[in-house]
């Protein structure tokens, strides 16, 4: 199998070019390092089914070409973390929806299979929890850019499903809950990274809000086998899934774990809302997902718990 990947210089972009390349697929990997990092491939460079070219999705020349060359497209290309998404909302909706609207423009052409990565940030301020991915989706008003992130992810579903309704284009579309492990950088706001890094460096470890807000964090190495699963899953296609781990902790609780595990003296901190992001800042109480659907379907169950996630990342950061 051929499978392209948009944004797979990224943290689960790679994860997944690691997968792949071990069950002998030809991976290509297109990616402007606007937050991946060719770090996170250089590893695989050198490996003869491996592929990369740094350029934009929306360059469609390129991109038409790559399509052509595959027989999957995995689109991870997007704008992430809340940090960028409140201080960049306009390059958040553009790169997300315009994104997703060329690789589906060119890969119906041929009509390959295309895996849209989305997230549980659609659920919005939902509190129906576990999220079902058939319950009805609750976004904050048009006013917070916090929303914009979710908006835009649930726009380029709302396409995919519709080239698949209306065009025959087969998608699949994966709703990610915190997914978590090496490589993946605190830049943007990401929540496990920072507070290990704050934890060994011995600076406060921030928590923003009061911390009650509780996740649940899902190991990249679960995710990219739940990915590669369901592009082998015929039954997959026009369907949307959750993929997580149920298991959540407050960020309260995942501070104290951090502090623990890598036996740091320091201190936590809580952060306003409005001090880290903006005023007005609105947060999800709960992140929990309903993994049924793609348990029954996959067999799909989480292997790797929290503290094994954190064990792993703070020996990463350790190594650095």
């Amino acid at each position: 199998m051929r499978v392209l990947i948009t944004g797979g210089a990224g943290f689960v972009g790679s994860h997944l070019s690691e997968a792949l390349l071990e069950q002998n697929d030809e991976v290509f990997v297109l990616d402007n390092l606007s937050t991946g990092s060719i770090d996170n491939i250089v590893h695989l460079k050198a490996h003869p089914h491996f592929h990369y070219t740094i350029d934009v999705v929306e360059n469609e020349p390129v991109l038409a070409e790559l399509v052509d060359r595959c027989d999957v497209v995995v689109h991870l290309a997007a704008a992430v973390g809340v940090k960028l998404i409140v201080e960049q909302p306009v390059h958040t909706i553009e790169t997300n929806v315009h994104g997703t609207e060329v690789v589906l423009k060119h890969a119906n052409k041929k009509k390959k299979l295309v895996l849209i990565a989305s997230t549980s940030e659609v659920y919005g301020k939902s509190t129906d929890v576990p999220f079902r991915e058939d319950q009805d989706l609750v976004l904050g008003p048009s006013s917070k850019h916090r929303w914009a992130y979710a908006c835009s992810k649930l726009i380029d579903e709302f396409l995919a499903l519709a080239y698949w309704k209306e065009r025959n284009l087969p998608v699949i579309i994966t709703r990610l809950f915190n997914t978590v492990g090496p490589r993946q950088t605190g830049q943007y706001g990401m929540v496990v990274p920072n507070f290990v890094r704050q934890a060994l460096a011995g600076k406060p470890i921030t928590v923003f809000g009061d911390g009650t807000q509780t996740r649940s964090f899902t190991y990249v190495g679960d995710v990219v086998r739940a990915m590669v699963a369901l592009i082998n899953e015929p039954r997959a296609i026009g369907q949307v899934f959750n993929i997580g781990n149920g298991n959540e902790i407050s960020i309260n609780g995942l501070a104290e774990r951090v502090k623990a595990l890598t036996g740091s003296s320091s201190e936590i901190v809580h952060i306003p809302y409005d001090q880290a992001y903006e005023a007005g800042f609105e947060d999800m109480p709960r992140r929990v997902p309903d993994i049924s659907k793609v348990r029954a379907l996959i067999g799909f169950n989480p292997t790797v718990e929290l503290d094994e996630i954190l064990t792993r990342v703070v020996e990463h950061f350790r190594q650095l």
